[in-house]
């Protein structure tokens, strides 16, 4: 069925050409059906009907009178030095008093043919004193004719909620209301995209009644009856999109991945100097029951920093690759890609010389593939992977370029899924014979709606158990302008470390070349005004090692990392660092994921206030992974009782990360997080906010599965098949679909 011709309308027919052009550019809005769902941001209550004789000050009133005088003044001003300037001044009274009513600018025009002598209209507007005398000024009207209006019509407009609209500087809020108003008689064709029996089960209202609500509301519980049902549709509509994603995996062909009772599965458990955790033991059985089915599984394995998810995931690849199948790891970086492949091929030992002398039975070969790497090394490693000699491969997007090819691609695990694009993720799976199995590995911890809303086509595994022998890690902050002395204690504690036989991170925001300064080469004062650490530039790596390595830190090895170097100088420095060459490493995020070096027990993160609150958690999960329990200090200039320094005290005052994520969650807008999942295009959720909306997003995805496993296509749902195609457009639903 197609959609509702009307709903479909497009928006320069109704309204003409140039508004139409300025709701599509500035508003993403081109159809009557999306300016219906354009709702108002707040509502403004116009005042009670007052009398003149009684104003209140600084309050919104709606008066009802009569024009007794109008007059157009002329004046110079700054905006109209000749003389050009328009002001109307307007006299009303009611009787009891009288009231002067002020529009400057262009908005003199429209009243100062309207507003006449014996005018009888109702003004409504903000009580404002000037020259001790009370005005409105640019107050909003409407003009009575006749008594036949009556006082019906002046009470329901005086007790109104004016709805205001997210507008922009080219299209004020009136405006926008006022096409609603136009195209709101469509909304009783709107079809209810919500079966039936949900609807009358969950109290809800229809769509056109919750439409004509939430835009012309008489009372404030006519609003929250409309955001109830919108909220709804908007968390059932994209729920049954998830669903049938996950439904026509389902129907996916995949070839099943059981690994051989005595084969590379079981020789690597056996040389595995440790037990895995009751955690691993049981995600590790979830992801083999998924990879011996006939679909491909799509599973996310969430895991707190450290516990243990690389290790998970080679199972998985050492499962597919006892299958005879081909396993691969992509990661977002170059520096992690070379990190998992030289702890996979640690982890492995023997294991990973197949085809090597001094090679294990069972042994596979490890490749490492990225876009740096020499032409000889690279066509060798092509050579592997198109022959099945190599059964791991691990590398970066390089991975994904037509001239990759698999001999029998079986198992995608992608690592970072918040960093790695949608495209690039869907481009690997294609390499496959038939679709590869999926796993996607984040540390960052995500809310359970996150999950359901942004991962909502996979299946979720969560490792939140740390393997025996990690350490704790002691967080504190660090209040560098209002104690000094803490700072410097910092740096102590620092060398307290590395004479202690360890090695320390100091983290800056910036890299500090021409290419990242924001001064641009002006001259700056290096100590800024107290209070100001927010308006200075963020600290610099190459700044802070030079004064470190001059300074408080002299006579020790600090070397520098970041991602602008080149890929080999990185490795080597990576290489030095983990071999305990190096003594401290200031780096910019690079290290965030991934970067596994257990003799590291300190990190400094200097200008913490200026990292998001889950990214301060996966940084501080780089220390701690030994032996030795880890320190992680939070330098801040920011004052104490600042939100910044209220979010870092929360990040020293817990180890739960998904405790901080919602802490994050709560202080970020919702559209960072959805954005993971769905295009640059606005984000689809206008009323539903995953952290509050948290029971109706569960019981929308309950809902979703039971609609969709009866009726995959939605036959029998028009409704719904309309609303889907309409809020998740063919681009949405490919992110949707990809996310």
């Amino acid at each position: 069925m197609d959609l509702v011709p009307a709903l479909r309308e497009p928006l320069k027919k109704v309204l003409g050409p140039a508004t139409a052009k300025v709701m599509a550019e500035h508003l993403g809005l081109h159809t009557v059906g999306d300016l219906l769902h354009h709702y108002p941001r707040r509502y403004e209550e116009r005042g009670q009907l007052t009398h003149l004789a009684d104003l209140p000050m600084d309050e919104h009133v709606t008066v009802v009178a009569q024009v007794a005088d109008a007059r157009l003044h002329t004046f110079a001003s700054s905006k109209a030095p000749r003389g050009k300037g328009q002001r109307l001044e307007v006299t009303i009274t009611d009787g009891s008093g009288r009231l002067q009513l002020v529009f400057f600018g262009h908005g003199v025009h429209k009243p100062h043919k309207e507003l006449l002598p014996g005018t009888r209209a109702m003004f409504a507007g903000k009580v404002s004193v000037f020259n001790r005398r009370l005005q409105l000024a640019h107050p909003a009207y409407e003009l009575l004719r006749g008594d036949a209006e009556g006082e019906e019509t002046v009470e329901s407009w005086a007790g109104a909620l004016i709805p205001l609209y997210p507008a922009t500087a080219k299209l004020e809020s009136w405006k926008l209301a006022k096409a609603i108003q136009t195209v709101l008689p469509s909304a009783q064709e709107a079809v209810d995209p919500l079966p039936e029996s949900l609807r009358e089960g969950r109290g809800l209202v229809s769509l056109p009644e919750a439409l004509l609500k939430i835009h012309r509301p008489h009372t404030k519980a006519d609003i929250e009856d409309a955001r109830a049902r919108l909220k709804w549709d908007e968390a059932f509509v994209l729920q049954i999109a998830l669903a049938r994603r996950r439904h026509a995996e389902t129907q996916l062909p995949a070839v099943p991945r059981k690994p051989s009772p005595d084969g590379l599965l079981t020789a690597f458990d056996d040389r595995l100097p440790f037990t895995l955790t009751d955690g691993q033991q049981k995600v590790s059985q979830e992801i083999f029951d998924d990879l011996a089915t006939d679909h491909p599984m799509h599973r996310l394995l969430q895991g707190e920093v450290g516990s243990g998810k690389t290790l998970v995931a080679l199972r998985a690849m050492l499962a597919v690759v006892d299958s005879g199948g081909q396993a691969v790891m992509l990661a977002p970086t170059e520096v992690l890609a070379q990190q998992h492949h030289r702890s996979v091929v640690e982890m492995m030992g023997e294991l990973a010389e197949g085809g090597m002398l001094g090679g294990a039975e069972h042994a596979t070969k490890v490749v490492l593939l990225t876009g740096s790497m020499g032409a000889a090394a690279r066509r060798h490693a092509l050579l592997d992977l198109a022959t099945g000699e190599a059964g791991i491969v691990i590398g970066t997007h390089a991975l994904i370029e037509d001239k990759v090819q698999f001999h029998d691609l079986g198992l995608v695990v992608v690592d970072e899924q918040h960093r790695f694009g949608v495209e690039q993720r869907d481009a690997l799976r294609g390499k496959g014979k038939q679709p590869p199995h999926l796993l996607v590995m984040t540390a960052t911890p995500i809310p359970r709606t996150v999950a359901m809303t942004v991962f909502g086509d996979l299946e979720t595994s969560v490792l939140d158990q740390l393997p025996a022998g990690r350490s704790p890690i002691a967080s504190h902050v660090v209040p560098a302008a209002d104690k000094p002395h803490f700072l410097a204690r910092a740096w102590e504690r620092v060398r307290e470390e590395v004479s202690n036989g360890h090695q320390a991170y100091v983290v800056c925001p910036r890299i500090g070349d021409e290419d990242d300064d924001p001064r641009k080469g002006a001259k700056q004062s290096k100590q800024p005004p107290e209070g100001d650490a927010d308006k200075r530039p963020p600290l610099a790596v190459l700044d802070v090692a030079e004064g470190l390595a001059k300074g408080p830190l002299q006579g020790l090895k600090v070397e520098v990392l970041h991602g602008r170097m080149q890929p080999d100088d990185k490795d080597a420095v990576m290489r030095r660092f983990a071999a305990g060459e190096t003594d401290v490493l200031v780096a910019t995020t690079v290290i965030e994921v991934g970067v596994n070096v257990p003799n590291a027990t300190a990190m400094v993160i200097m200008d913490a206030d200026r990292f998001g609150v889950s990214q301060l958690h996966q940084l501080r999960g780089r220390v701690g992974r030994g032996s030795a329990p880890g320190l992680c200090l939070l330098v801040s200039e920011m004052p104490e009782a600042s939100a910044a320094r209220q979010r870092l005290n929360a990040v020293a005052s817990t180890r739960d990360g998904f405790e901080l994520s919602r802490i994050d969650l709560e202080q970020r807008r919702e559209g960072d997080v959805l954005g993971q999942a769905q295009s640059g295009a606005r984000t689809s959720l206008r009323v539903l906010a995953v952290i509050e909306d948290e029971e109706i997003i569960a019981e929308a995805r309950q809902e979703a599965a039971a609609v969709v496993a009866a009726d995959p296509e939605l036959t029998s749902l028009p409704g719904l098949r309309t609303a889907l195609e309409a809020l998740l457009d063919d681009e949405r639903e490919q992110y949707l679909e990809k996310g």
